[in-house]
């Protein structure tokens, strides 16, 4: 799958005017995360197991 055919959404966390946006798509074997502002840029591609172990350290900050 290519990442142009994903369904990406924003992060509820990223705010309207606040510039710091983040967007999220879903494949089965792979979670890929970009920048909502520059959706050609670079994009990460993790395993859903990294992607759960990044939410969990995040929800404790």
């Amino acid at each position: 799958m290519s990442t142009t055919e994903l369904a990406w959404f924003k992060s509820s966390y990223s705010g309207d005017s606040s510039g710091d946006c983040v967007e999220v798509a879903t494949a089965p074997t792979t979670v890929h995360v970009r920048d909502s502002k520059n959706t050609t840029g670079p994009q990460l591609a993790l395993s859903p197991v990294t992607w759960s172990e990044f939410v969990a350290f995040a929800s404790r900050s």
